[in-house]
């Protein structure tokens, strides 16, 4: 079946893009000569068109060049518009004001013209964003970053004490052009000496055939206590289109090889005891279980034959899965690690500030949260997916050193 054009969506998107750069095109009027500016609409609307139309041709073409360079040079283009008029925006909510306050008290509205450093300010800034798109496209997807925690529990094992758990999350391996790169990232996972390795899903885009390049670099990967992993909503193939359903089945059933031969013990909805001296942890792992993208994961089953009383690890792919079930459960898991949001690619974690867009989808998308007693970290991820980079939220290799609280007497 051919996949409907998605006209109106194209029409409503390319409406708004036109109409912020109009306002953008009037906030630089008065620095550009007026011969000039409508020629200012040829770059835009010839961008628009070329993606528009591979936007109509994705069903016959697929995600080719063409798609791929005018969705991120339009989208780098429209952030740095947005970044432009919201500073110009700004301006002028105070020229109003200005004028408003001048009404009220002299009965004289006068509003003042836009000041020219309030322009170069916000030419300046759409500049930096311009260039922190393209250090994000081509090198920031690679800048691999190691982010340490170390967590108190009460009741973790005392051989335990000092249990380092590396985590990585989130490969899609589909969308990796770099093996060298790549290869940096796993030799500095490597380096971080882990008792323990978890992978918590999305190994592939859609196909299990996209790990393939890649197996003898995740293959480097050893921990003495072992190397585990679960799937994530993109290894089921739900993206994309198959001739039959056997088909998906056999690519799901190809992709769990594939885990094995890269010496990932993939855990479905079940658990394993990580034994030290005469003590154990319980390293559970569910199939996905996400809000809006398919609740798959048994943690019942996963949990069965252990204890209310044990020391528990929890891999699920999707952090909202311990918001709804595991936050709460009667069986205290200590610590989830999660994966999915990639912190949208894009954000800022600078200067005690941390924000992202995806925080309007997701209530905790990057790092560490405790409630009730318990513990989540959300990995940011090692690869990338849709936007071909990363601005100021880089892939993250997680190191989490477990440590057994002190009792006061």
């Amino acid at each position: 079946m051919r996949r409907k054009i998605p006209f109106v969506p194209i029409l409503i998107f390319a409406l708004v893009f036109l109409s912020i750069n109009g306002y953008a095109l009037n906030v630089l009027a008065p620095i550009i000569a007026a011969p000039v500016l409508p020629w200012l609409w040829a770059f835009p609307i010839s961008l628009l068109g070329v993606f528009s139309f591979s936007v109509v041709r994705l069903s016959v073409d697929g995600f080719n060049t063409m798609f791929k360079i005018s969705a991120h040079t339009l989208l780098v283009y429209f952030v740095s518009l947005l970044v432009l008029i919201l500073t110009a925006l700004l301006t002028d909510i105070y020229r109003l004001a200005t004028a408003s306050i001048n009404y009220l008290a002299k009965g004289n509205f006068s509003y003042a013209e836009r000041p020219l450093n309030a322009i170069y300010l916000g030419m300046l800034l759409s500049l930096l964003i311009i260039l922190a798109f393209i250090y994000g496209i081509f090198k920031g997807k690679y800048a691999y970053r190691v982010i340490k925690h170390t967590l108190h529990f009460d009741d973790l094992p005392h051989v335990f004490d000092g249990f380092k758990v590396v985590q990585i999350s989130d490969v899609h391996a589909g969308s990796l052009k770099n093996p060298k790169a790549v290869q940096k990232g796993i030799n500095l996972i490597n380096r971080q000496q882990a008792d323990l390795f978890v992978f918590t899903g999305d190994l592939v885009n859609n196909k299990a055939e996209e790990i393939k390049p890649y197996l003898n670099h995740f293959s480097q990967i050893k921990a003495p206590f072992g190397q585990f992993s679960v799937l994530g909503n993109h290894d089921y193939g739900d993206y994309t289109a198959w001739p039959n359903n056997a088909a998906k089945r056999e690519n799901l059933e190809q992709l769990k090889k594939y885990h094995a031969q890269i010496g990932f013990r993939l855990l479905l909805d079940e658990h394993v005891e990580i034994k030290k001296d005469d003590q154990k942890i319980t390293l559970a792992g569910v199939e996905n279980w996400g809000l809006g993208f398919g609740e798959r994961g048994d943690l019942e089953k996963a949990l069965r034959g252990t204890t209310k009383d044990d020391f528990k690890i929890l891999l699920s792919h999707d952090p909202t899965h311990w918001e709804a079930q595991v936050k709460k459960h009667a069986s205290k898991i200590q610590l989830t690690l999660a994966g999915h949001t990639h912190g949208m690619q894009f954000g800022i974690e600078a200067f005690g500030l941390k924000w992202s867009p995806v925080q309007f989808r997701y209530k905790h998308w990057a790092g560490v949260k405790k409630e009730n007693n318990r513990f989540l970290n959300v990995n940011r991820g090692f690869g990338f997916i849709g936007f071909s980079g990363r601005v100021g939220i880089w892939p993250e290799i997680t190191v989490i050193e477990l440590r057994k609280a002190k009792t006061t007497t």
